[in-house]
């Protein structure tokens, strides 16, 4: 796949995401002010955060896929980073509201939510969209290594869960219609709302860590730079290598190494080599911007002396 079509194929995935969020939110906050359900209501909050959240990460795409310039020559990645930690931001404020308002409605001595057809369809609506769309943001985010997508469609795997809770949520109220002895199921709804936001914090948390961790540079956690090493001295007239630094970029990662050669070896035979390096780290890491630093090789002071 060419460069442009990985660009279209990006911005395809996340406009649909756009597409997809304004449908459902809008859904949601129609059938949720029309029965009174907070569960509704919370479910249509997240969506309308999700709308948000969809429009940055199809922002930060395209931002991210420019090329590097005089003033960003490490190239755009990073905003897909800051577009995760944007996110984060957001679902945290939601889940401070969907706790206060859930809160209150149990303090309330009475809270009246009207269940009808409607209740469920929206919500199952809901999880059928959130099933294809989260599966299609990870296929895409698999495919182009792109952290924004690969957020998007996590954020989206949770809607699915949170909705079902949503649901449980609007049958604990219909069975306490039907069965006066079940009265205290009335609170279902705003107790479901309350499991909703402590998913949205759980994932928001995640969420936050690791784009955090890629906007200070953290080395991936996978054992990529012990393979790095082993492959770089696995090249035939490597003697030493040391320094190895990784750092992300959004789809991209940065990998300087210096290695050591025989301080006889040609200018053409080095270059030979670190091209061969260079392949080795894009084996392991893919779509990956490489640096060789060549050195002489030093002998320790402790080795013996040829006669």
């Amino acid at each position: 796949m060419s460069q442009n079509e990985a660009q279209i194929s990006k911005n395809s995935a996340a406009l649909t995401s756009v597409v997809a969020a304004v449908g459902l939110t809008t859904f949601k906050i129609i059938v949720g002010v029309l029965t009174g359900s907070l569960g509704i209501l919370a479910e249509a909050a997240h969506s309308g955060l999700d709308l948000v959240a969809a429009v940055m990460t199809w922002l930060a795409v395209r931002v991210a896929d420019k090329p590097a310039d005089p003033n960003h020559p490490f190239g755009h990645g990073k905003a897909e980073n800051i577009s995760a930690l944007f996110e984060t931001l957001l679902l945290l404020a939601t889940s401070a509201w969907i706790i206060y308002e859930a809160a209150h409605r149990l303090a309330a001595p009475e809270m009246h939510v009207e269940v009808t057809v409607w209740s469920f369809v929206v919500m199952i609506t809901s999880i059928v969209i959130d099933v294809n769309r989260s599966r299609m943001l990870m296929k895409a985010a698999k495919e182009h290594n792109s952290q924004a997508l690969e957020a998007d469609a996590l954020h989206f795997s949770t809607d699915i869960w949170s909705s079902a809770v949503v649901i449980v949520g609007l049958l604990g109220v219909l069975a306490a219609g039907f069965f006066p002895g079940l009265a205290w199921l009335e609170k279902a709804d705003a107790v479901s709302a309350l499991v909703v936001a402590v998913i949205v914090i759980f994932v928001s948390g995640e969420l936050g860590f690791r784009s955090i961790q890629a906007l200070i540079d953290a080395a991936p956690k996978n054992g990529e730079s012990q393979q790095i090493l082993a492959a770089a001295r696995a090249v035939p007239g490597v003697l030493d290598v040391h320094a190895i630094r990784i750092r992300p970029s959004g789809a991209t990662w940065f990998v300087d190494l210096h290695i050591e050669v025989e301080g006889r070896k040609s200018v053409r035979t080095t270059h030979a080599m670190t091209e061969k390096i260079e392949q080795a780290v894009r084996a392991i890491l893919p779509n990956s911007d490489v640096t060789v630093h060549v050195e002489p090789f030093t002998r320790p002071e402790s080795a013996p002396q040829d006669s």
